[in-house]
């Protein structure tokens, strides 16, 4: 039996959830692009006719475990997006031009470093199984687990924390910002940086003894990641959409003794583990 439950008024704000009221008075909740339901067929016995399940969509609200949020998402490809956290399904509204642009700008920016960084992987997008859950990031940046990761493919999907999650807010009310971030804070995703667009801020957030702490920018606006030496951040530029000037303090970090010795430790790190 499904049940469904009432997000947060901060989780339906800027993800684009509605309300509807049906005839029966009930709340429920849908996307602007709900689909018809699935039908699985079932071959039980030998001269047995074969039965029919009706597998329903996902529907923002719902209350599902991992394994059959994965199942109805299997059987309904029309659905692009959808994350559970939880253990309740949120489907977030068409993305805007502005979200668009954000997350492009965040995955040139750690695109870039990847390039420079053997033993890194990263992604957009990505679904990823998490503790119970399954978040599907906008951008994260990982190490391999030839590597040393805490992250590694399994099939389709990732499992395990990326080191590093980005994700694009609209405001400080999106669902990114509280119960995306108790998520990465329990995995243990060393880094979470989320970028405030009506804001315009950036909170960068590092892991200290399991909890979240905010990693200030120095004098200049420049934050530097702690788990990936190298890669630097102009949030000034990054805000006001100069990306010639973010990729230029990025390859200034990317050419530290620092970066060079992190990518040295990561391939000794892969022959010792490859050499078990």
């Amino acid at each position: 039996m499904e049940t469904v439950v009432r997000p947060p008024a901060w989780a339906t704000a800027d993800k684009g959830l509605t309300m509807n009221q049906p005839d029966s008075g009930a709340n429920s909740y849908t996307s602007g692009c709900e689909s018809a339901t699935a039908k699985v067929r079932m071959q039980p016995e030998e001269n047995m006719a074969t039965v029919e399940q009706e597998v329903p969509p996902l529907k923002p609200g719902l209350r599902l475990t991992r394994q059959e949020f994965l199942r109805r998402w299997e059987l309904h490809p029309e659905i692009t997006k959808a994350e559970l956290l939880g253990g309740v399904v949120y489907m977030p509204s068409p993305v805007s031009v502005e979200h668009g642009s954000g997350e492009g700008h965040v995955g040139l920016w750690i695109g870039t470093y990847w390039v420079a960084t053997a033993g890194t992987e990263f992604g957009h997008n990505t679904t990823s199984m998490m503790r119970e859950d399954t978040p599907q990031a906008d951008v994260h940046l990982r190490i391999v687990r030839e590597c040393g990761g805490a992250s590694w493919v399994e099939g389709k999907f990732l499992h395990g924390a990326p080191e590093l999650i980005a994700e694009v807010c609209l405001t400080s009310a999106d669902y990114d910002l509280h119960v995306k971030y108790d998520l990465y804070e329990a995995a243990g995703v060393q880094e979470y940086v989320a970028v405030l667009l009506e804001r315009q801020e950036i909170c960068w957030h590092a892991l200290v003894d399991g909890r979240y702490e905010l990693l200030p920018p120095d004098a200049d606006g420049v934050w530097r990641s702690r788990v990936f030496p190298g890669l630097w951040l102009d949030g000034p530029a990054f805000l006001r959409r100069d990306l010639a000037t973010v990729l230029a303090k990025l390859r200034e970090g990317m050419q530290t003794p620092e970066h060079a010795a992190f990518v040295q430790r990561l391939a000794e790190r892969r022959a010792e583990i490859q050499g078990r």
